[in-house]
C-alpha cells in the first residue's frame, strides 16, 4: 500500500512538472486571452479619495465585474454596481470658490452644492442639455440643441441667449462685400444728410422692438420674445461657447467637404446570406471640411468674424513644394491664406482673455493665439513650425492638446521646440515664455493640480522605455519623481491628489493595480493578482534591452529574445510593431501580448528574435518621430536591416536565415523589406498591410506624405505596390476581408500585380469575418500557424 501511494505521489509530481514545462504551441497562445487571466482596468476614485473602483474578472466569468479597494485595506472586494457607482468622483464644472459644481447626467443638468451636499436638478426635458458652465456673476449657462440658455440661480429665471437658425433666411437678399467706391459713397451720404444719420441711429439702437429692450447678454426682457436670428445657411454649427463674463459668444460654421468619394467594404459572411456593404472612409487627398469662426457680441448685438487672416505666417508654404517649381509658382500667384483648424477660445477665469489653438490644414504650423474678442483679431503667443508635421505628446494638431490657464495671466502648453515635448508657460501680458521641463525625454501626459500651484506629469526621464510620475511647481524648478517602479506606470490621481492608483506592468508581467501615497519615496503596494496558474507556469523571457547604431549614427532601441538552444542554422526573426508612431521597446507589458508570446515560442524553437523601435516610433523625440517624412520605407526599413546586422555581430545569427513579420504598419514594412531588402530577408509574413498609401486615410497619411496630387514623389517612393517586381524571397500575406482600416482592396491590388509580374513563392490567406484587429481565436491561430510553418520550412533548411 505504501509503495502504491509512493508511486502515485511520484506520478503526481512528474505530471505536474510535465504540465509546467509543456512546450508552447500556437494553439495555446492564440486562444481567447482569458486563459492568461484578465487584468484590472478603468480605475476611478470616489469623491472622498478613500476608495478606488475598477473593473476586474479574476474568476474568469463571461463579463468583468465592478470591484473596489479602500486605502485603509489591501483587499479588493466586489462592489454593488448601482449603489457604489453613486460614490464615484465626478468631473464637475466648479464655480470660482468650488462651493458649487455642474454636471450633465442623462442629458439633463444638475447642480451640486458641496456645502449642503444637496443636488438640484436644473433641467428635466426630453432633449439633451449639455456643456454647463458658470458665469462670473454666478449664473449657469448650458446648451440645448444649438442654442445657449442662462439660468439665474437666485431668481430661477431661464432665458435664451442665442437664436441659431438652420438654413437661410427666406427672401433674404444676398449681401455682397462693399467695394472701396461703395464705402466712400456710403460715408458721403452719412456726412451730407441728417435723415441718414437718424435712420442709422434707429437701426443701431432705438428700433429693436416696442415691447421692451434687451437686457444683459442680448437676451429679451419683459414681454419681448425677439432675439437676433443667426442663420447657419448650409453649414454645420459647432463649438458654441460663452465668455465667463457673458459678453461674447463664439461659434464655428463648417462647410462640409463636397464631391468626396466614400469607400465601401463588402461583407460576405452575413446573417442574411446576402453580401452587405459596410460604409467606409474616404482616402487621403479628398476635400476637407472648412470652418469659419464668429463672435456674437451680446452687448452690441453684433456679429463679426474671427480674423484667421491675421495669423502670422498664414501664407507660408511648405518646403516640399520646392520639388515642384511649376506648381509652386501657381500657388504663389494665388497668394491664398492656408486653411486652418482651430480650437477654443479657452477663456481665463475672469473672462478678460481668450486663447485659440490653431493648426494649419497642412499640419506644418501650430499657433497659440490671443483673441481680441472686440475685433476678432488674433495676436501670437507661440508658433511651432515643423517642415515635416506637428506632433508629439500633448501637441497633436487633431485636438487642443495639453493647454490651459494657470491664472488670469499665465497660459501653459507643450511644444517640441527643443526637439522633445516639454512644458512651457506664457505670460499673456508681457509676452514672456518660460520652459519648465527640459532634457532628452518627453512629457507624455500633463495635468494641473486643483489649486493650480503644481503640474503633475508622466515622463520617460530615466530611460525611453521607463515611464514614471512627476510633479513640478508652476514657477518651475527641478521635477520631483513620485513613482519609482521600473516599467510602465499609468497613473490615476485621487481627487485630493494625495494618492495614486498605478496600473503597473513589467516586460513579463501584465498590468496589476498598485496603490501609493502621492509623494516621493513612498512604497507602492500591489493590490491585485490577475494572471492564471497556467500563464505563470511558463517562464516568460525578459528580453535583452539593447541599443545599436543605425547607418546614420542614431541610437535605435530594441528587445532581443535569445534562444537557449539555437537551431544549427542560427535563424532569426524580426518583429515589426504596427502604427508607425508607437513604442514597443519598453520595460512594460506589451500591447502586442500575442506577439510577445509568439516571440517566446520562436525562441523556444531555436530562433533569435529582435523587436525594434525603428525610426518613426514614439518616445524618442521630434527628429526620430519625423525621420520618415516623405519616405516611409526609408529609415524605418533600413533600421530593420541594421538590426539584423547587430544580431549577426552580437548574437551569432546566420544572415542567410532571417525572416520578419508584422501587422498594419509592420505589414507594410515587411512588404518593403521583401522587395527592397531582399538580400537581408529570406521570408516575410505581412499582416493587414498597407500596400499603397494613396489608398489609406487622410488624417494619418497626409501628415507624413502630404497628399498624392501635390507630392506624388513621396507616395511613389513609399508604397510597396511600386516595388512588387523586386520580390525574391518567400512571402505570406494575411488580411481580414472586412478590414475598415486598411481595406481588403489593398491586398487585391497587389495580388493582381504579382499575377501580372509572374511572381512565385507568395501566398495570400484571407479571413472572411475579421476586421483590422482580429477577434476570433480561430483566426489568430490559423494566421500564426501559417507564419510558424513559413519559418520552419524556409529558415531552417
Amino acid at each position: 500500500m505504501k509503495k502504491y501511494l509512493l508511486f502515485l505521489s511520484i506520478f503526481a509530481v512528474e505530471y505536474s512538472f510535465a504540465q509546467q514545462i509543456a512546450p508552447l504551441t500556437v494553439e495555446k497562445i492564440m486562444r481567447d486571452p482569458k486563459w492568461m487571466g484578465i487584468a484590472p482596468t478603468n480605475y476611478r476614485w470616489t469623491a472622498d479619495s478613500k476608495t478606488v473602483y475598477f473593473n476586474w474578472n479574476p474568476e474568469n466569468k463571461p463579463k468583468e465585474e465592478l470591484y473596489k479597494i479602500s486605502i485603509a485595506s489591501a483587499k479588493p472586494v466586489k462592489a454593488v454596481d448601482k449603489e457604489d457607482e453613486k460614490l464615484l468622483a465626478t468631473n464637475f464644472i466648479y464655480n470660482k470658490d468650488n462651493s458649487l459644481g455642474l454636471i450633465e447626467k442623462g442629458g439633463d443638468i444638475y447642480l451640486q452644492n458641496f456645502k449642503t451636499n444637496k443636488e438640484i436638478r436644473l433641467t428635466n426635458t426630453m432633449e439633451r442639455e449639455s456643456n454647463p458652465v458658470f458665469l462670473t456673476n454666478g449664473d449657469v449657462v448650458y446648451q440645448l440643441g444649438d442654442n445657449l440658455y442662462e439660468v439665474n440661480l437666485k431668481s430661477a429665471e431661464t432665458k435664451q441667449l442665442t437664436n441659431f437658425v438652420k438654413g437661410k433666411k427666406a427672401n433674404r437678399p444676398e449681401m455682397k462685400p462693399l467695394t472701396d467706391q461703395d464705402k466712400w459713397l456710403k460715408a458721403e451720404q452719412t456726412e451730407l444728410f441728417d435723415i441718414i444719420k437718424k435712420r442709422n441711429a434707429e437701426i443701431r439702437g432705438g428700433a429693436r422692438g416696442a415691447g421692451g429692450g434687451r437686457g444683459r447678454f442680448g437676451a429679451p426682457t419683459g414681454d419681448t420674445k425677439s432675439l437676433k436670428e443667426i442663420y447657419a445657411d448650409d453649414k454645420f454649427l459647432n463649438a458654441v461657447t460663452i465668455s465667463p463674463d457673458g459678453h461674447y459668444i463664439t461659434y464655428k460654421l463648417t462647410t462640409p467637404a463636397l464631391n468626396n468619394h466614400s469607400t465601401i467594404v463588402p461583407n460576405y459572411v452575413t446573417a442574411s446570406g446576402y453580401t452587405e456593404d459596410i460604409p467606409g472612409r474616404t482616402k487621403v487627398g479628398e476635400n476637407e471640411n472648412i470652418s469659419e469662426g464668429f463672435i456674437y457680441d451680446t452687448q452690441k448685438d453684433s456679429i463679426y468674424s474671427i480674423q484667421l487672416s491675421t495669423i502670422p505666417g498664414i501664407k507660408d508654404l511648405p518646403d516640399f513644394y520646392k520639388d515642384y517649381p511649376k506648381e509652386l509658382e501657381a500657388i504663389k500667384k494665388k497668394n491664398e491664406d492656408r486653411p486652418v483648424n482651430f480650437f477654443g477660445p479657452v477663456w481665463n477665469e475672469n473672462g478678460t482673455t481668450g486663447v485659440l489653438v490653431a493648426t494649419s490644414i497642412d499640419n506644418k504650423d501650430r499657433w497659440i493665439l490671443k483673441l481680441d474678442a472686440s475685433t476678432g483679431k488674433l495676436s501670437l503667443i507661440d508658433r511651432q513650425r515643423d517642415e515635416a508635421w506637428i506632433g508629439g505628446p500633448g501637441i497633436s494638431g487633431f485636438f487642443q492638446g495639453s493647454t490651459g490657464w494657470i491664472d488670469n495671466n499665465r497660459f501653459y502648453y507643450q511644444s517640441e521646440a527643443t526637439g522633445y515635448s516639454h512644458l512651457y508657460v506664457a505670460n499673456i501680458s508681457s509676452g514672456e515664455k518660460k520652459q519648465l521641463t527640459t532634457g532628452k525625454w518627453e512629457v507624455q501626459t500633463l495635468r494641473l493640480s486643483k489649486d493650480k500651484t503644481t503640474f503633475y506629469f508622466t515622463a520617460n526621464k530615466e530611460h525611453p522605455g521607463i515611464t514614471n510620475f512627476f510633479k513640478i511647481g508652476v514657477n518651475g524648478g527641478e521635477p520631483i519623481q513620485i513613482t519609482s517602479m521600473k516599467g510602465l506606470n499609468d497613473i490615476t490621481l485621487s481627487p485630493d491628489e494625495r494618492w495614486v492608483a498605478i496600473n503597473y506592468s513589467f516586460m513579463d508581467k501584465p498590468a496589476e493595480l498598485y496603490l501609493q501615497p502621492s509623494k516621493p519615496g513612498a512604497k507602492a503596494v500591489k493590490i491585485t493578482q490577475s494572471t492564471s496558474a497556467e500563464f505563470n507556469s511558463y517562464k516568460w523571457r525578459q528580453p535583452d534591452m539593447v541599443t545599436f547604431k543605425n547607418r546614420y549614427g542614431t541610437d535605435v532601441y530594441a528587445r532581443v529574445y535569445k534562444s537557449d538552444n539555437p537551431h544549427p542554422n542560427h535563424p532569426a526573426v524580426v518583429f515589426v510593431h504596427g502604427a508607425g508612431y508607437l513604442q514597443n521597446v519598453h520595460f512594460g507589458w506589451s500591447t502586442y501580448f500575442r506577439e510577445f508570446m509568439f516571440n517566446n515560442l520562436l525562441a523556444d524553437n531555436g530562433y533569435t528574435v529582435i523587436d525594434i523601435d525603428y525610426t518613426g516610433s514614439s518616445g524618442y523625440g521630434r527628429d526620430f518621430r519625423t525621420g520618415i517624412y516623405r519616405h516611409m520605407g526609408g529609415k524605418d526599413l533600413t533600421d530593420q536591416a541594421d538590426g539584423v546586422k547587430f544580431l549577426v555581430e552580437k548574437y551569432g545569427v546566420n544572415p542567410k536565415h532571417v525572416g520578419l513579420y508584422g501587422g498594419s504598419y509592420g505589414g507594410f514594412i515587411t512588404l518593403m523589406a521583401m522587395f527592397n531588402e531582399s538580400d537581408v530577408f529570406t521570408s516575410g509574413a505581412a499582416l493587414r498591410s498597407v500596400t499603397d498609401w494613396a489608398h489609406y486615410n487622410h488624417g494619418y497619411t497626409s501628415n507624413i506624405l502630404n497628399e498624392p496630387f501635390n507630392d506624388p514623389i513621396a507616395y511613389k517612393q513609399s508604397s510597396p505596390i511600386y516595388f512588387a517586381d523586386k520580390l525574391k524571397g518567400n512571402l505570406l500575406i494575411a488580411h481580414g476581408m472586412v478590414d475598415v482600416n486598411v481595406h481588403f482592396q489593398d491586398i487585391v491590388r497587389i495580388t493582381q500585380r504579382f499575377i501580372e509580374l509572374g511572381k512565385n513563392n507568395w501566398e495570400l490567406a484571407v479571413f472572411p469575418v475579421e476586421d483590422h484587429g482580429f477577434v476570433e481565436p480561430s483566426s489568430w491561430t490559423d494566421e500564426y500557424k501559417r507564419i510558424f510553418k513559413l519559418y520552419e520550412n524556409t529558415l531552417k533548411k
